[in-house]
């Protein structure tokens, strides 16, 4: 499935890609925030933690990137919805397990960040304004240094053990 759908790149103003790139950070964000939710229903607060965290450096990425919308557009409405968007930075839903630990929260985050950087790669060739394709640049670089961020935060995490989440699953029986 694409991540987007009725966005032509090769006729995007800075303006729709501003709006698009705030589109993207709240829906990290929200996803996040679900899985930080998630996590503290299973009690595995580690994990919960740096979802929360991740949460936080997207809705201040979005911020930063929506006060640079406000200031160069005002409030001209926007022609790029979230109906057009799906899963380019936020996590796979399937990645949320019971009992995640951080490390493997982690890798999730590290994931969303290269399939984040992926989707800029991506797109930049189709751009033709130069503005777009500078902030489409900024965001592609700026996604190397995520992953750079999440990369020592999985070194600096405690191991996994050596039961997995899975291993408490219930298997499925008949009724």
């Amino acid at each position: 499935m694409s991540p987007t759908k009725g966005i032509d790149f090769a006729t995007l103003s800075l303006k729709d890609a501003l709006d698009l790139a705030v589109l993207i950070e709240e829906e990290a964000k929200e996803r996040y925030e679900e899985f930080a939710d998630q996590m503290e229903l299973h009690r595995t607060k580690e994990a919960a933690h740096f979802f929360r965290f991740m949460a936080g450096n997207e809705e201040k990425h979005r911020a930063e990137l929506a006060a640079r919308r406000t200031e160069r557009f005002g409030d001209e409405p926007s022609a790029v919805t979230r109906a057009m968007i799906f899963d380019v930075e936020a996590p796979d839903y399937d990645e949320a397990r019971a009992f995640m630990t951080e490390r493997a929260a982690l890798r999730s985050a590290l994931r969303s960040e290269v399939k984040a950087h992926a989707f800029f790669v991506a797109a930049i060739p189709q751009l033709k304004d130069a503005d777009v394709r500078t902030l489409f640049e900024e965001l592609r670089d700026e996604e190397v240094e995520h992953q750079r961020m999440v990369k020592d935060e999985i070194r600096k995490a405690p191991k996994d053990p050596s039961l997995s989440g899975d291993d408490f699953g219930d298997e499925p029986v008949a009724q």
